[in-house]
């Protein structure tokens, strides 16, 4: 098992080694000088789009509360499209004409922000929140290890933080994408061929079905034809999808690639890529139904114990590193991006104005360290698990910028004011709904409010900044 991982490394090292010379500016860094491939662009995307939630989490719900959590895929399923269908093309057009390396300093051209306010925001915001993001991944990490080689946690936690560190700050753009792009192919091949050994290793479906009645875990999609179960399933919806259009990780591999025409082939392929990626991940959850009738301590964990039981170390070894492949090109592509906004957002506008292109890429490696040592703790000391941590980050990050990213490309009545009201309401929303959800028998994700709220923010603040500023022209 060991051997799989080091052969594993070493061709993610080779990677890191191949493309490290290519970067030799902030640009290069940052972007990749804009010159992704379409299937890179695709692929990449969407594997830093996953993370161990794919493994760990995705199917321990399934595993847990019944087939019906299914629907949590297709929410993602059609969000993703939407992202590649209309924020995609534009927003590779837009931060090239603008000349913007990262989110936020689209933002700020986009809404002539001379004050830098927006900048600063955007930054604090993505700390907030990509803070725990990153740090499951690192949780991710942290279990394949412990449970693969019986090592204590922390260690786990302690490897996995100190490769995609290594990765991150001897690549930059161009080896994250390639990295994610390898893992991707890898990790998807990884959950499909898990849950059809498992399959038929139990006997098929009379032992899924077995150990579904076994555990009181229902195998319809439809639990029932009830009113509350099409609104449960809008939820499930609406808690996920939205959140694509806010995801700095995901949006900066869109500015990528090289030739903006080939967007609607990087599309087509990512989305085909997802499709299968998420429906293995859904098998495994309800294979695990059959392989653990008595059911299992830690539902996180049925993906790695189904491995270690079922295949060979050293085969089991190359499919415990589809995990690691989830977790580090998710994690890879978060610290670059942070670090990418606290080089451009603070030290190149309020410490060194005059710093050169080589000085901002040696700052933007010393925040890679500085973004994933914060992460690192928070994954340390366990706060949560792997599925809260991700679900809240997604709809902080999503709500906060999702709404003004889509107003900065399609309106034109958005102001600067709106911007920054609608990114403060939407984060904050985000950050607190858990607590105004207890004052409900309904539970509502924190996502859709958060949403609605930051949209509607930029809509108001808007309107009233330039009501206010045509008074006081008069």
């Amino acid at each position: 098992m060991l051997l799989s991982f080091i052969i594993y490394a070493s061709i993610l090292l080779t990677i890191v080694y191949c493309s490290y010379k290519k970067h030799t500016s902030e640009y290069d860094f940052v972007v990749g000088g804009r010159s992704l491939n379409f299937w890179v662009t695709a692929i990449s995307a969407h594997a830093s789009d996953m993370s161990s939630w794919l493994f760990l989490a995705y199917p321990a719900i399934i595993f847990t509360k019944g087939v019906q959590e299914a629907w949590i895929g297709l929410g993602l399923l059609i969000g993703m499209f939407l992202n590649w269908h209309f924020i995609a093309p534009k927003l590779r057009t837009m931060t090239e004409k603008l000349n913007s390396l990262t989110l936020s300093s689209f933002l700020e051209a986009r809404f002539k922000d001379r004050t830098g306010f927006i900048r600063v925001l955007t930054a604090i915001i993505c700390l907030v929140f990509f803070t725990f993001y990153i740090s499951s991944g690192l949780q991710g990490a942290g279990y394949v290890f412990e449970i693969a080689f019986n090592l204590p946690y922390h260690w786990g936690v302690s490897i996995g933080f100190s490769v995609a560190i290594l990765y991150t700050v001897f690549g930059g753009f161009i080896t994250v994408a390639w990295t994610d792009f390898f893992q991707g192919l890898f990790l998807v091949a990884m959950v499909i061929l898990v849950p059809l050994v498992v399959f038929f290793q139990i006997g098929g479906a009379s032992a899924i079905s077995a150990g579904a009645l076994s555990n009181g875990i229902s195998l319809k999609p439809l639990p029932s034809d009830g009113f509350s179960t099409w609104v449960a399933i809008l939820m499930f919806i609406l808690a996920w999808g939205p959140g694509y259009f806010g995801q700095p990780h995901i949006l900066t591999k869109f500015m990528g690639i090289k030739n903006p025409d080939d967007m609607y082939k990087s599309k087509y392929f990512g989305m085909s890529w997802q499709l299968i990626a998420l429906t293995g991940a859904v098998f495994v959850g309800i294979v695990a139904l059959g392989f653990f009738p008595n059911g299992i301590d830690d539902p996180q964990f049925i993906f790695i114990r189904m491995t270690k039981i079922c295949f060979h170390p050293f085969i089991a070894g190359f499919v415990l590193c589809g995990i690691l492949a989830a977790t580090i090109s998710t994690v890879e592509s978060q610290i670059l991006v942070q670090a990418s906004l606290l080089s451009e957002d603070f030290y190149k506008r309020f410490i060194r104005k005059s710093a050169s292109s080589h000085e901002l890429l040696w700052a933007s490696r010393f925040f890679v360290v500085f973004v994933g040592g914060i992460s690192f703790i928070v994954a340390f000391f366990k706060v949560s698990t792997i599925y809260q941590l991700v679900m809240y980050s997604w709809a902080g990050l999503g709500a906060a910028f999702g709404p003004i990213i889509i107003l900065s490309l399609y309106s034109k009545s958005v102001n600067r004011h709106g911007a920054v009201a609608s990114i403060i309401v939407g984060g904050i929303s985000a950050a607190v709904w858990k607590n105004v959800n207890k004052l409900f028998d309904f539970q509502i994700p924190e996502l859709i409010p958060a949403f609605l709220l930051s949209l509607g923010s930029a809509w108001i603040f808007s309107y009233l900044a330039r009501n206010k500023l045509g008074t006081q022209a008069k």
